[in-house]
């Protein structure tokens, strides 16, 4: 086989590794694609489906308290917000952050909303010899460790997440919480 070929195989083990870890079926992915969103009807065929995504006053409104709770704790961390996609949405170093910290806070606010789970929940299931083993190498470097979390509307629907970093990773979950409790 050539490498091209082991490379694509190993793409789809990851990712049925993955469904399996998640207890996704196949079949359970698409019964919740169509399952109705917010209460309404769901999409019709060929009808685009509906995406919530964070606003740019709850993104700042959850780096605010993210910075509140870095700041109770006498810690400097980089805080970022990603939105439905993944994309940066607001950010904030406290001075004297590490500035090592900046990717990390990313890659940890893209890891939980790519997964729809906190970082630390994707780290249990990478372990050596655990379903999810090297994960963190996909996706153009993930990270599996606590600080990032997914952010939750009040309808309960997936907007985004947070990604802190900058301390311990226990205070770095913390602060990560605070942002996701500023929505509630």
């Amino acid at each position: 086989m050539n490498r091209r070929r082991i490379s694509m195989l190993g793409g789809g083990v990851l990712f049925l590794s993955l469904a399996i870890a998640l207890g996704l079926g196949f079949s359970a992915n698409s019964k919740a694609a169509d399952a109705p969103q917010g209460g309404g009807a769901p999409p019709q065929k060929g009808a685009a489906l509906p995406v919530k995504d964070i606003s740019l006053d709850q993104a700042q409104k959850a780096v605010a308290a993210a910075v509140k709770k870095s700041q109770e704790l006498h810690i400097n961390e980089d805080i970022a917000i990603v939105d439905a996609g993944g994309n940066l949405k607001a950010f904030a170093r406290m001075d004297n952050a590490w500035l090592g910290s900046i990717d990390i806070a990313i890659k940890k606010a893209r890891t939980a909303r790519y997964f729809d789970m906190p970082t630390g929940e994707i780290g249990k299931l990478s372990q050596p010899g655990g379903p999810l083993y090297q994960i963190e190498v996909s996706n153009g470097g993930l990270i599996t460790f606590p600080g990032g979390v997914p952010l939750r509307d009040s309808t309960d629907a997936i907007i985004g997440a947070v990604g802190a970093s900058g301390s311990t990773v226990d205070n770095d979950h913390a602060v990560a919480q605070a942002a996701v409790d500023a929505l509630k």
